[in-house]
């Protein structure tokens, strides 16, 4: 009898540490919502242009001096770099390998020694090509800086009609490109000019850049390039999953926002992102993940719930899967 009344008394003190640990879990995730929920302004509502803060929130340089370097490598290990969009333009040199660059939805394969400018406000991503590493050397920078919100002939006549996709500059300079050999030259020299940093090469850069522009415009057409509908509508898609990754996201509304069925939206972005819409959400939350473990954040279940994982079994395994370590590996690795 006293055995009976032992294991009844400690089968209830079980049931109710449980349902402690449940409500606490409930009340961190109702806690994590209700922040997000009071400290962030956007509208649900569908729209044609992109909202300024909904863009990739990366700073490219300093204010003054807006352009940044960037080293970008794929492997089989990291083999995607996935769409994005922002107010800068590029210019990028293939360095190592082959890849596809998917520029506003069309697909270009590049190859080692290829050039590449991708003006302001265009869909752009990057994956690789075979099984061979790629690498690539990027400048980024605001046409700003070139004098883009000048009201002289150069801001009126050129750049502010490429910024607008009114005057359409070419993508891809391979190396059988007339432009190639000139605007190869200009990228070793803006490379010495990044590098050595030099007493005065702020100026040097921007006239470089310039004489990049110049080449680029001989080979320009004044067709009309208006961003593609798809395009916009798959922007209006990122940057809202990007805006509330870490609240739960169905299908159904983020077919809503481009006015499809979920049968077709699910198509839709499967064809033009080369991944399902759960594999990218998944994708935007795992690094989200990496950047808090980066900046200190420990507590794997906190960060966790903080990007949108709410089943911390679930997240170890996509987190291992995507990074092939668990978060516990990977935060020891940083320390």
């Amino acid at each position: 009898m006293i055995l009976l009344l032992y294991s009844i008394n400690r089968y209830i003190s079980c049931t109710i540490l449980a349902h402690y640990y449940t409500i606490l879990l409930y009340h961190k995730i109702l806690c994590h919502y209700r922040t997000r929920k009071d400290n962030t302004h956007f509208s649900m509502t569908p729209y044609t242009k992109p909202l300024p803060e909904q863009k990739e929130n990366t700073k490219h340089g300093e204010v003054f001096f807006p352009i940044q370097k960037y080293i970008t490598k794929l492997n089989l290990n990291s083999p995607v770099i996935m769409t994005h969009w922002h107010e800068e333009a590029e210019l990028t040199l293939i360095t190592k390998g082959s890849c596809i660059y998917q520029i506003d939805l069309v697909d270009c394969e590049v190859n080692e020694g290829d050039l590449l400018f991708i003006p302001p406000l265009l869909l752009h991503s990057i994956r690789l090509n075979g099984t061979d590493d790629f690498c690539s050397e990027t400048y980024v920078f605001h046409v700003n800086f070139l004098g883009g919100n000048a009201t002289d002939i150069c801001s009126t006549r050129y750049l502010t009609p490429m910024i607008n996709h009114e005057l359409t500059l070419p993508y891809h300079i391979s190396s059988t490109h007339p432009a190639h050999h000139s605007l190869h030259e200009c990228f070793i020299k803006m490379a010495s000019l990044y590098t050595e940093q030099t007493f005065g090469y702020e100026i040097a850069l921007k006239s470089v850049l310039l004489q990049a522009l110049f080449l680029l415009l001989q080979y320009s057409t004044t067709e009309s390039a208006t961003i593609s509908a798809s395009s916009d509508k798959l922007k209006n898609v990122l940057d809202y999953i990007d805006l509330h990754y870490a609240e739960p996201l169905t299908i159904s509304e983020l077919a809503e926002l481009c006015y499809f069925s979920e049968y077709h939206f699910m198509r839709f972005f499967k064809k033009h992102m080369n991944m399902t819409c759960i594999q990218y959400i998944n994708n935007v939350r795992l690094e989200k993940a990496v950047e808090l473990f980066e900046h200190g954040e420990t507590s794997i279940l906190e960060v966790s719930l903080s990007v949108g994982f709410h089943n911390l079994s679930y997240f170890h395994r996509a987190f291992k899967a995507k990074y092939h370590m668990t978060p516990l590996s990977f935060i020891k690795r940083l320390n």
